[in-house]
Protein backbone atom coordinates (compact mmCIF):
# COMPACT_ATOMS: atom_id res chain seq x y z
CA UNK A 1 0.00 0.00 0.00
CA UNK A 2 1.33 3.42 -0.94
CA UNK A 3 1.92 5.66 2.07
CA UNK A 4 1.95 9.46 2.12
CA UNK A 5 3.66 11.76 4.55
CA UNK A 6 1.95 14.94 5.69
CA UNK A 7 3.91 16.81 3.01
CA UNK A 8 2.84 14.25 0.39
CA UNK A 9 -0.81 14.63 1.32
CA UNK A 10 -0.57 18.41 1.09
CA UNK A 11 1.16 18.13 -2.28
CA UNK A 12 -1.58 15.94 -3.72
CA UNK A 13 -4.30 18.09 -2.18
CA UNK A 14 -2.93 21.15 -4.02
CA UNK A 15 -2.23 19.37 -7.30
CA UNK A 16 -5.66 20.09 -8.82
CA UNK A 17 -5.94 16.36 -9.62
CA UNK A 18 -3.00 16.35 -12.09
CA UNK A 19 -1.39 13.43 -10.29
CA UNK A 20 -4.55 11.41 -9.76
CA UNK A 21 -4.85 8.15 -11.65
CA UNK A 22 -7.45 8.46 -14.40
CA UNK A 23 -10.31 5.98 -14.34
CA UNK A 24 -10.67 5.93 -18.12
CA UNK A 25 -8.97 7.28 -21.22
CA UNK A 26 -9.99 10.40 -23.10
CA UNK A 27 -9.47 9.13 -26.68
CA UNK A 28 -9.70 10.92 -29.99
CA UNK A 29 -12.63 9.47 -31.94
CA UNK A 30 -11.79 6.96 -34.65
CA UNK A 31 -13.30 7.35 -38.09
CA UNK A 32 -15.21 4.08 -37.78
CA UNK A 33 -16.49 1.69 -35.11
CA UNK A 34 -18.35 -1.60 -35.11
CA UNK A 35 -20.98 -0.13 -32.76
CA UNK A 36 -21.73 3.41 -31.62
CA UNK A 37 -23.71 4.07 -28.44
CA UNK A 38 -25.30 7.53 -28.32
CA UNK A 39 -25.63 8.59 -24.69
CA UNK A 40 -23.11 8.20 -21.88
CA UNK A 41 -25.50 7.66 -18.98
CA UNK A 42 -25.84 4.51 -16.95
CA UNK A 43 -27.77 2.58 -19.61
CA UNK A 44 -25.40 3.54 -22.42
CA UNK A 45 -22.28 2.74 -20.40
CA UNK A 46 -23.77 -0.57 -19.25
CA UNK A 47 -24.58 -1.44 -22.87
CA UNK A 48 -20.98 -0.78 -23.92
CA UNK A 49 -19.61 -2.78 -20.99
CA UNK A 50 -21.72 -5.86 -21.72
CA UNK A 51 -21.03 -5.60 -25.47
CA UNK A 52 -17.33 -5.91 -24.70
CA UNK A 53 -17.54 -8.36 -21.79
CA UNK A 54 -20.20 -10.80 -22.98
CA UNK A 55 -20.06 -10.48 -26.77
CA UNK A 56 -16.41 -9.65 -27.43
CA UNK A 57 -17.28 -6.47 -29.35
CA UNK A 58 -14.71 -3.93 -28.20
CA UNK A 59 -14.49 -1.58 -31.19
CA UNK A 60 -17.23 0.49 -29.61
CA UNK A 61 -17.67 4.21 -28.99
CA UNK A 62 -19.92 5.80 -26.39
CA UNK A 63 -20.63 9.36 -27.51
CA UNK A 64 -21.85 11.79 -24.85
CA UNK A 65 -22.64 15.46 -25.42
CA UNK A 66 -21.75 16.37 -21.82
CA UNK A 67 -19.89 14.27 -19.28
CA UNK A 68 -20.39 10.62 -18.43
CA UNK A 69 -23.33 10.05 -16.09
CA UNK A 70 -24.21 13.75 -16.09
CA UNK A 71 -27.81 13.42 -17.23
CA UNK A 72 -30.58 11.49 -15.52
CA UNK A 73 -28.03 9.17 -13.93
CA UNK A 74 -26.86 12.09 -11.82
CA UNK A 75 -30.38 13.42 -11.23
CA UNK A 76 -32.29 10.49 -9.79
CA UNK A 77 -33.10 9.10 -6.35
CA UNK A 78 -31.26 5.76 -6.61
CA UNK A 79 -34.10 3.32 -5.85
CA UNK A 80 -33.74 -0.30 -6.98
CA UNK A 81 -36.61 -2.81 -7.07
CA UNK A 82 -38.18 -5.40 -9.36
CA UNK A 83 -41.75 -5.78 -8.05
CA UNK A 84 -43.56 -4.88 -11.26
CA UNK A 85 -47.04 -6.16 -12.08
CA UNK A 86 -47.07 -7.65 -15.57
CA UNK A 87 -44.95 -10.66 -16.48
CA UNK A 88 -42.96 -8.90 -19.20
CA UNK A 89 -41.90 -5.98 -16.99
CA UNK A 90 -41.36 -8.15 -13.91
CA UNK A 91 -39.01 -10.49 -15.78
CA UNK A 92 -37.01 -7.58 -17.19
CA UNK A 93 -36.61 -5.80 -13.84
CA UNK A 94 -35.89 -9.05 -12.01
CA UNK A 95 -33.10 -9.73 -14.52
CA UNK A 96 -31.73 -6.32 -13.58
CA UNK A 97 -32.12 -7.02 -9.85
CA UNK A 98 -30.06 -10.19 -10.10
CA UNK A 99 -27.32 -8.23 -11.84
CA UNK A 100 -27.48 -5.55 -9.13
CA UNK A 101 -26.90 -8.16 -6.46
CA UNK A 102 -23.49 -9.07 -7.91
CA UNK A 103 -22.62 -5.82 -9.66
CA UNK A 104 -19.90 -4.55 -7.31
CA UNK A 105 -18.07 -7.86 -7.61
CA UNK A 106 -18.52 -7.98 -11.39
CA UNK A 107 -17.20 -4.45 -11.93
CA UNK A 108 -14.66 -4.65 -9.09
CA UNK A 109 -16.08 -1.28 -8.08
CA UNK A 110 -18.29 -0.55 -5.09
CA UNK A 111 -21.63 0.71 -6.41
CA UNK A 112 -22.93 0.79 -2.81
CA UNK A 113 -25.96 -1.37 -3.54
CA UNK A 114 -27.91 -1.73 -0.29
CA UNK A 115 -30.81 -4.19 0.05
CA UNK A 116 -32.60 -2.24 2.76
CA UNK A 117 -36.15 -2.97 1.61
CA UNK A 118 -38.68 -0.97 -0.43
CA UNK A 119 -42.12 -0.44 1.15
CA UNK A 120 -45.20 0.63 -0.84
CA UNK A 121 -47.78 2.04 1.58
CA UNK A 122 -51.49 1.29 1.31
CA UNK A 123 -53.81 4.11 2.48
CA UNK A 124 -57.17 2.86 1.18
CA UNK A 125 -59.01 -0.39 0.56
CA UNK A 126 -58.22 0.02 -3.13
CA UNK A 127 -54.51 0.33 -2.30
CA UNK A 128 -54.73 -2.89 -0.25
CA UNK A 129 -56.39 -4.79 -3.07
CA UNK A 130 -53.85 -3.50 -5.58
CA UNK A 131 -51.04 -4.43 -3.19
CA UNK A 132 -52.36 -7.96 -2.78
CA UNK A 133 -52.70 -8.32 -6.54
CA UNK A 134 -49.11 -7.14 -7.03
CA UNK A 135 -47.73 -9.49 -4.37
CA UNK A 136 -49.54 -12.51 -5.84
CA UNK A 137 -48.40 -11.62 -9.37
CA UNK A 138 -44.80 -11.32 -8.17
CA UNK A 139 -44.91 -14.63 -6.31
CA UNK A 140 -46.23 -16.38 -9.41
CA UNK A 141 -43.16 -15.07 -11.24
CA UNK A 142 -40.81 -16.24 -8.49
CA UNK A 143 -40.13 -12.69 -7.29
CA UNK A 144 -40.24 -12.36 -3.48
CA UNK A 145 -42.69 -9.74 -2.25
CA UNK A 146 -44.73 -9.54 0.96
CA UNK A 147 -47.98 -8.02 2.18
CA UNK A 148 -47.87 -6.43 5.65
CA UNK A 149 -50.74 -5.32 7.84
CA UNK A 150 -50.83 -2.01 9.71
CA UNK A 151 -49.26 -3.35 12.89
CA UNK A 152 -46.37 -4.93 11.01
CA UNK A 153 -45.73 -1.66 9.18
CA UNK A 154 -45.74 0.28 12.46
CA UNK A 155 -43.19 -2.11 13.98
CA UNK A 156 -40.87 -2.07 10.98
CA UNK A 157 -41.01 1.71 10.30
CA UNK A 158 -41.23 3.37 13.74
CA UNK A 159 -40.92 6.92 12.39
CA UNK A 160 -44.00 6.52 10.18
CA UNK A 161 -47.25 8.02 11.47
CA UNK A 162 -49.58 5.02 11.74
CA UNK A 163 -51.94 6.66 14.22
CA UNK A 164 -55.73 6.73 14.00
CA UNK A 165 -55.82 10.45 13.20
CA UNK A 166 -53.22 10.36 10.43
CA UNK A 167 -54.20 12.38 7.37
CA UNK A 168 -53.01 9.47 5.22
CA UNK A 169 -53.99 6.42 7.29
CA UNK A 170 -51.67 3.46 6.92
CA UNK A 171 -53.68 0.28 6.31
CA UNK A 172 -50.77 -1.91 5.28
CA UNK A 173 -47.92 -2.08 2.80
CA UNK A 174 -46.11 -4.32 0.37
CA UNK A 175 -42.38 -4.80 0.87
CA UNK A 176 -39.70 -6.14 -1.41
CA UNK A 177 -36.87 -6.79 1.01
CA UNK A 178 -34.30 -7.34 -1.74
CA UNK A 179 -34.95 -3.84 -3.05
CA UNK A 180 -33.06 -0.82 -1.85
CA UNK A 181 -30.72 1.83 -3.18
CA UNK A 182 -27.38 2.19 -4.95
CA UNK A 183 -24.96 5.07 -5.48
CA UNK A 184 -25.88 6.58 -8.86
CA UNK A 185 -22.55 8.13 -9.80
CA UNK A 186 -20.64 5.05 -8.68
CA UNK A 187 -22.77 2.97 -11.05
CA UNK A 188 -21.86 5.21 -13.98
CA UNK A 189 -18.18 5.30 -13.02
CA UNK A 190 -18.01 1.56 -12.47
CA UNK A 191 -19.48 0.77 -15.88
CA UNK A 192 -17.33 3.45 -17.53
CA UNK A 193 -14.11 2.14 -15.99
CA UNK A 194 -15.06 -1.44 -16.87
CA UNK A 195 -15.90 -0.58 -20.48
CA UNK A 196 -12.73 1.46 -20.91
CA UNK A 197 -10.58 -1.37 -19.56
CA UNK A 198 -12.09 -3.67 -22.20
CA UNK A 199 -11.16 -1.25 -25.01
CA UNK A 200 -14.32 0.85 -25.43
CA UNK A 201 -13.76 4.50 -26.39
CA UNK A 202 -15.66 6.91 -24.12
CA UNK A 203 -16.00 10.18 -26.00
CA UNK A 204 -17.27 13.14 -23.97
CA UNK A 205 -18.20 16.72 -24.87
CA UNK A 206 -19.27 15.51 -28.31
CA UNK A 207 -22.87 15.93 -29.42
CA UNK A 208 -24.59 13.75 -32.00
CA UNK A 209 -26.44 16.16 -34.29
CA UNK A 210 -27.73 13.74 -36.91
CA UNK A 211 -27.81 10.23 -38.31
CA UNK A 212 -26.37 9.47 -41.73
CA UNK A 213 -28.29 6.80 -43.60
CA UNK A 214 -28.57 5.51 -47.15
CA UNK A 215 -31.61 3.68 -48.54
CA UNK A 216 -32.93 3.16 -45.04
CA UNK A 217 -29.68 1.74 -43.66
CA UNK A 218 -27.61 3.47 -40.97
CA UNK A 219 -24.11 4.53 -41.92
CA UNK A 220 -23.06 6.41 -38.80
CA UNK A 221 -23.59 9.60 -36.85
CA UNK A 222 -22.90 13.26 -37.49
CA UNK A 223 -21.29 14.89 -34.46
CA UNK A 224 -19.88 18.25 -33.46
CA UNK A 225 -16.47 16.66 -34.15
CA UNK A 226 -17.37 15.33 -37.57
CA UNK A 227 -18.85 12.16 -39.03
CA UNK A 228 -18.20 8.82 -37.31
CA UNK A 229 -19.14 5.66 -39.20
CA UNK A 230 -20.70 2.49 -37.78
CA UNK A 231 -23.04 -0.22 -39.17
CA UNK A 232 -24.84 -0.47 -35.81
CA UNK A 233 -25.96 2.49 -33.68
CA UNK A 234 -27.77 2.26 -30.35
CA UNK A 235 -29.45 5.42 -29.07
CA UNK A 236 -29.85 5.65 -25.27
CA UNK A 237 -30.59 9.31 -24.59
CA UNK A 238 -33.47 9.20 -22.05
CA UNK A 239 -35.46 12.45 -22.09
CA UNK A 240 -34.03 13.51 -25.46
CA UNK A 241 -34.96 10.29 -27.25
CA UNK A 242 -37.94 11.84 -29.02
CA UNK A 243 -35.70 14.55 -30.45
CA UNK A 244 -33.12 11.98 -31.60
CA UNK A 245 -35.82 9.90 -33.29
CA UNK A 246 -36.97 12.95 -35.23
CA UNK A 247 -33.40 13.48 -36.41
CA UNK A 248 -33.45 9.92 -37.73
CA UNK A 249 -36.70 10.55 -39.58
CA UNK A 250 -39.37 8.83 -37.48
CA UNK A 251 -41.53 9.50 -34.43
CA UNK A 252 -41.74 7.71 -31.12
CA UNK A 253 -44.77 7.81 -28.77
CA UNK A 254 -42.85 9.58 -26.03
CA UNK A 255 -43.50 12.52 -23.75
CA UNK A 256 -40.71 14.21 -21.80
CA UNK A 257 -41.53 15.50 -18.31
CA UNK A 258 -39.52 17.01 -15.45
CA UNK A 259 -39.19 14.71 -12.44
CA UNK A 260 -38.23 16.44 -9.21
CA UNK A 261 -36.32 15.41 -6.12
CA UNK A 262 -34.87 17.02 -3.00
CA UNK A 263 -32.12 16.30 -0.49
CA UNK A 264 -32.15 17.49 3.11
CA UNK A 265 -29.45 18.42 5.54
CA UNK A 266 -27.82 15.36 7.20
CA UNK A 267 -29.55 14.03 10.30
CA UNK A 268 -28.96 11.07 12.59
CA UNK A 269 -30.03 7.64 11.26
CA UNK A 270 -33.81 7.36 11.53
CA UNK A 271 -34.99 5.56 8.37
CA UNK A 272 -33.31 2.32 7.31
CA UNK A 273 -35.53 1.53 4.30
CA UNK A 274 -37.25 3.13 1.31
CA UNK A 275 -40.86 4.24 1.89
CA UNK A 276 -43.06 4.99 -1.09
CA UNK A 277 -46.66 6.09 -1.48
CA UNK A 278 -48.28 6.08 -4.90
CA UNK A 279 -51.39 7.56 -3.26
CA UNK A 280 -49.67 10.83 -2.34
CA UNK A 281 -46.99 10.79 -5.05
CA UNK A 282 -44.10 10.86 -2.60
CA UNK A 283 -41.29 8.68 -1.36
CA UNK A 284 -38.32 9.01 0.97
CA UNK A 285 -35.15 7.21 2.02
CA UNK A 286 -32.07 8.19 4.02
CA UNK A 287 -28.64 8.10 2.43
CA UNK A 288 -25.48 6.79 4.03
CA UNK A 289 -24.48 10.42 4.66
CA UNK A 290 -27.64 10.98 6.68
CA UNK A 291 -29.57 13.25 4.33
CA UNK A 292 -33.16 12.48 3.38
CA UNK A 293 -33.69 11.81 -0.31
CA UNK A 294 -37.23 12.80 -1.26
CA UNK A 295 -38.96 12.42 -4.60
CA UNK A 296 -42.28 13.16 -6.25
CA UNK A 297 -44.34 12.25 -9.28
CA UNK A 298 -43.65 13.78 -12.66
CA UNK A 299 -44.74 17.32 -13.42
CA UNK A 300 -47.94 17.32 -15.45
CA UNK A 301 -46.57 19.39 -18.34
CA UNK A 302 -44.16 18.42 -21.09
CA UNK A 303 -40.77 20.08 -21.06
CA UNK A 304 -37.02 19.85 -20.88
CA UNK A 305 -36.40 22.20 -17.95
CA UNK A 306 -34.46 20.68 -15.07
CA UNK A 307 -36.17 22.71 -12.34
CA UNK A 308 -39.78 21.57 -12.15
CA UNK A 309 -42.70 23.42 -10.57
CA UNK A 310 -43.08 24.63 -7.01
CA UNK A 311 -46.58 23.19 -6.53
CA UNK A 312 -45.25 19.65 -7.04
CA UNK A 313 -42.57 20.19 -4.41
CA UNK A 314 -45.09 21.73 -2.00
CA UNK A 315 -47.50 18.82 -2.39
CA UNK A 316 -44.79 16.20 -1.92
CA UNK A 317 -43.18 17.79 1.12
CA UNK A 318 -46.52 18.36 2.82
CA UNK A 319 -47.36 14.68 2.29
CA UNK A 320 -43.97 13.52 3.59
CA UNK A 321 -44.37 15.66 6.72
CA UNK A 322 -47.87 14.24 7.30
CA UNK A 323 -46.49 10.70 7.09
CA UNK A 324 -43.29 11.48 9.03
CA UNK A 325 -43.98 14.30 11.51
CA UNK A 326 -40.47 13.85 12.90
CA UNK A 327 -39.14 15.36 9.63
CA UNK A 328 -41.15 18.58 9.94
CA UNK A 329 -38.22 20.78 11.03
CA UNK A 330 -35.58 19.25 8.76
CA UNK A 331 -34.26 21.76 6.23
CA UNK A 332 -33.87 21.01 2.54
CA UNK A 333 -30.39 21.53 1.10
CA UNK A 334 -31.11 21.40 -2.61
CA UNK A 335 -33.67 20.51 -5.25
CA UNK A 336 -33.29 19.35 -8.84
CA UNK A 337 -35.15 17.84 -11.75
CA UNK A 338 -34.39 15.20 -14.35
CA UNK A 339 -36.08 14.74 -17.71
CA UNK A 340 -37.89 11.43 -18.05
CA UNK A 341 -39.32 10.07 -21.28
CA UNK A 342 -42.62 8.29 -20.73
CA UNK A 343 -44.51 5.89 -22.99
CA UNK A 344 -48.32 5.55 -23.06
CA UNK A 345 -48.09 2.22 -21.19
CA UNK A 346 -45.37 3.26 -18.70
CA UNK A 347 -42.96 0.68 -20.13
CA UNK A 348 -39.74 1.18 -22.09
CA UNK A 349 -38.92 0.80 -25.77
CA UNK A 350 -36.03 -1.58 -26.55
CA UNK A 351 -36.31 -1.95 -30.25
CA UNK A 352 -35.10 -1.90 -33.81
CA UNK A 353 -36.36 1.11 -35.77
CA UNK A 354 -37.43 1.82 -39.36
CA UNK A 355 -33.76 2.55 -40.08
CA UNK A 356 -31.87 -0.73 -40.44
CA UNK A 357 -28.99 -0.94 -37.97
CA UNK A 358 -30.40 1.82 -35.73
CA UNK A 359 -31.81 0.73 -32.37
CA UNK A 360 -33.43 2.74 -29.57
CA UNK A 361 -33.51 2.08 -25.82
CA UNK A 362 -35.76 4.67 -24.19
CA UNK A 363 -39.09 5.41 -22.54
CA UNK A 364 -38.10 4.15 -19.08
CA UNK A 365 -39.99 6.97 -17.44
CA UNK A 366 -39.45 6.98 -13.69
CA UNK A 367 -37.97 3.46 -13.66
CA UNK A 368 -34.71 4.04 -15.48
CA UNK A 369 -32.10 3.87 -12.74
CA UNK A 370 -33.25 0.57 -11.25
CA UNK A 371 -33.09 -1.02 -14.71
CA UNK A 372 -29.53 0.13 -15.47
CA UNK A 373 -27.63 -3.19 -15.53
CA UNK A 374 -30.54 -5.18 -16.96
CA UNK A 375 -31.23 -2.61 -19.66
CA UNK A 376 -27.58 -2.52 -20.70
CA UNK A 377 -27.28 -6.30 -20.66
CA UNK A 378 -30.39 -6.86 -22.78
CA UNK A 379 -29.64 -4.00 -25.18
CA UNK A 380 -26.06 -5.20 -25.67
CA UNK A 381 -27.34 -8.63 -26.72
CA UNK A 382 -29.84 -6.98 -29.07
CA UNK A 383 -27.12 -4.89 -30.75
CA UNK A 384 -24.63 -7.75 -30.93
CA UNK A 385 -27.09 -10.10 -32.64
CA UNK A 386 -29.14 -7.40 -34.41
CA UNK A 387 -32.29 -9.05 -33.11
CA UNK A 388 -34.26 -8.55 -29.93
CA UNK A 389 -33.15 -10.31 -26.77
CA UNK A 390 -36.05 -12.49 -25.49
CA UNK A 391 -36.63 -10.08 -22.59
CA UNK A 392 -36.69 -7.14 -25.02
CA UNK A 393 -39.17 -8.58 -27.54
CA UNK A 394 -42.32 -7.41 -25.69
CA UNK A 395 -40.91 -3.86 -25.63
CA UNK A 396 -40.65 -3.37 -29.38
CA UNK A 397 -42.02 -0.14 -30.76
CA UNK A 398 -44.32 -2.32 -32.91
CA UNK A 399 -46.58 -2.80 -29.88
CA UNK A 400 -47.95 0.69 -30.44
CA UNK A 401 -49.27 -0.52 -33.81
CA UNK A 402 -50.40 -3.98 -32.73
CA UNK A 403 -52.00 -2.80 -29.48
CA UNK A 404 -50.05 -5.30 -27.35
CA UNK A 405 -49.32 -2.70 -24.65
CA UNK A 406 -48.01 -3.55 -21.16
CA UNK A 407 -49.82 -1.20 -18.82
CA UNK A 408 -47.51 -0.65 -15.83
CA UNK A 409 -49.01 2.64 -14.64
CA UNK A 410 -50.01 1.07 -11.35
CA UNK A 411 -46.43 0.04 -10.58
CA UNK A 412 -44.41 2.53 -12.60
CA UNK A 413 -46.41 5.54 -13.69
CA UNK A 414 -45.92 7.38 -10.41
CA UNK A 415 -43.76 5.13 -8.25
CA UNK A 416 -40.02 4.91 -8.68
Amino acid sequence: MQRFSGFGLAKHALSHHENWQRMWRNPTPKKEYDVIIVGGGGHGLATAYYLAKEHGITNVAVIEKGWLGGGNTARNTTIVRSNYLWDEAAHLYEHSMKLWEGLSQDLNYNVMFSSRGVYHLCHTLHDLREGERLVHANLLNGIPNEMLDKDQVAREIPALNCGKNARYPVMGATVQRRGGVARHDAVAWGFARGADALGVDLIQQTEVIGFRQSNGVIEGVETTRGFIAAPVVGCVTAGNSGVMAQQAGFRLPLESHPLQALVSEPIKPVLDCVVMSNHVHGYVSQSDKGDLVIGAGIDGYNGYGQRGSYNTIEHTLSAIVEMFPVFSRVRMNRQWGGIVDTCPDACPIISATPVKGLFFNCGWGTGGFKATPGSGNVFAATLAKREAHPLAKPFSMDRFYSGALIDEHGAAGVAH
